[in-house]
């Protein structure tokens, strides 16, 4: 279990658990709209593809007061569980959780947000667990297939936020710009100043636009107690408590 500042994510029946760099994802990705810039369009529908627990479903919603989440979860056993999370959250009249392959989704409607943290080891050796197999492998979802999914559900004036490894995160915008998605915006994630990038965040909406790069360093070292001592230990960087803030009970 992971409590939250207005919702807890129950994770005893899903493959893949809470993660910092998800929720990073969910903190970071612009999902408001004209609430935040008179040049935007209203954000009104968020489509989050492979919802797992709900946790991203359900941090937009939070930051999001008006739009309706649909959150789109193939496997059974994490689609209740995604169930039973927004049923217990304040935000469950706005999201509805659907058991559906991404690919078989037809909802009617298209979104102004898509946000995705997919499967994206090829090669790995896999697990004796199925479910933890289809949340960390392509085979059910490979990057084609998504980008495919995407073009079909997204407004042309839509955003859609992937998070991924970076060397798949290469590999994803380069077929999502033979599609018409281009990079507008990218986060690099790093544990700390000391650390290589583990996780980059990108922003793609179709057409072409100029990018902006930004880098996020969860860890810094902690500053000593007395004067003179050195530095004992790790601590958050102002940048990611700023971020987390509405949503970790530590601040």
């Amino acid at each position: 279990m992971f409590r939250f500042k207005q919702f807890t994510i129950q994770q005893d029946r899903t493959a893949m658990k809470v993660c910092t760099d998800a929720c990073v994802l969910g903190a970071y990705a612009e999902v408001m709209g004209a609430e935040s810039t008179a040049l935007l369009p209203t954000v009104e529908r968020i489509l989050d593809i492979g919802t797992g627990t709900g946790l991203l479903a359900l941090m937009v919603a939070q930051r999001n007061p008006t739009a309706l989440v649909d959150a789109v979860e193939v496997d059974e056993s994490a689609f209740g569980q995604a169930i039973d999370n927004v049923a217990a959250s304040p935000f469950s009249e706005r999201i509805r959780v659907v058991q559906s392959r991404i690919q078989d989704f037809v909802p009617g409607i298209r979104y102004d947000r898509v946000l995705t943290n997919p499967p994206f080891y090829t090669n790995h050796l896999r697990s004796p667990d199925v479910g933890v197999n289809r949340a960390l492998h392509t085979d059910e979802l490979p990057f084609s297939e998504l980008i495919e999914a995407v073009v079909r559900l997204m407004k042309p004036n839509g955003q859609w936020w992937v998070l991924l490894p970076p060397y798949e995160a290469e590999m994803l915008a380069a077929q999502a710009k033979q599609a018409g998605l281009f990079a507008f915006k990218r986060l690099s994630v790093r544990h700390n100043a000391k650390k290589p990038i583990f996780r980059v965040i990108t922003g793609f909406a179709f057409g072409e636009n100029s990018l902006l790069d930004e880098t996020l360093t969860i860890f810094e070292p902690r500053e000593p107690v007395n004067p003179g001592e050195k530095p004992s230990g790790e601590t958050y960087t102002s940048e990611f408590r700023t971020l987390l803030h509405d949503y970790y009970l530590i601040f």
